[in-house]
């Protein structure tokens, strides 16, 4: 029963904070505790909140009691600004940020620790109200909320680098997709355009040509015998003999001597 009471003071705390437009106190008046929050990322103009990043935010809390108290849980909200043209007259909540349970953190009397709250946004690009609240947990169990944080933040998108993995992964993407639209193109009707010329079949006739000239002997001048005009037949080697000669007859061999012919009288 104590434990579920404990968390109904609880919810109570944080929804009392939620319901009301936020104010800037900076003491709770049951505890004597001031916190200070800082951001580490923020820059010198002002603290941003990068959308689907996560948000680090380090909560100073300064016990200033006599006794030890104890972090039970951080929560926060955003809010719309006041007197703005294009807010509405009266702060009302754009979203609520996460709740965080701490269960071992007890600040020392006279001591001060740190404590990180962490959350995320995903909202417009605008400027808004960050409202961030402690709820603590005194000496006799009493649970106090104390506000933390109550100033102007902006909302803004993350920055988009070359090496960003979606980046690239897009680069490739339109990469393709341009190559692919040429390509269509060329085949489609400049191919058509510029038909490719016909190239020799290479087969068993290629083959053989390239043998017989790799194989062919180069025949010395002096070697060739040269044919008369007008009459056809081949070259005849005269030098050497490239033949056997035991296997022709010898009647072959021999060649006949010219024939002379006696020219008959001239009758008168």
């Amino acid at each position: 029963m104590g434990i579920l009471r404990f968390l109904l003071l609880s919810l109570l705390s944080l929804r009392t904070l939620a319901e009301d437009p936020p104010q800037e106190p900076t003491q709770s008046p049951a505890l004597s505790v001031q916190i200070s929050t800082s951001f580490p990322s923020s820059e010198i103009f002002g603290v941003k909140l990068i959308n689907n990043h996560p948000t680090l935010a380090v909560l100073s809390i300064a016990n200033n009691e006599a006794f030890p108290i104890s972090v039970v849980f951080i929560g926060g909200s955003l809010w719309t600004r006041p007197n703005t043209p294009s807010s509405p007259p009266v702060p009302q909540i754009v979203r609520n940020l996460t709740t965080t349970r701490y269960n071992a953190v007890e600040i020392p009397a006279g001591e001060k620790e740190s404590v990180e709250y962490r959350f995320t946004t995903e909202l417009q690009p605008q400027e808004l109200v960050l409202n961030l609240a402690a709820v603590l947990r005194g000496e006799g169990g009493e649970v106090v909320t104390v506000p933390a944080f109550n100033e102007t933040v902006a909302v803004v998108e993350a920055e988009m680098g070359f090496f960003d993995p979606q980046i690239i992964f897009l680069y490739l993407f339109l990469l393709a997709l341009f190559a692919g639209t040429i390509y269509f193109i060329y085949s489609t009707w400049i191919a058509t355009l510029f038909p490719a010329s016909k190239k020799p079949r290479a087969g068993k006739d290629a083959s053989r040509a390239r043998k017989s000239t790799s194989g062919s002997k180069t025949v010395d001048p002096a070697d060739q015998v040269g044919v008369a005009d007008g009459t056809d037949g081949p070259a005849v080697n005269s030098g050497a003999k490239t033949y056997d000669e035991s296997w022709i007859p010898e009647g072959h061999l021999q060649r006949p001597g010219a024939r002379r012919v006696k020219s008959g009288k001239r009758r008168e």
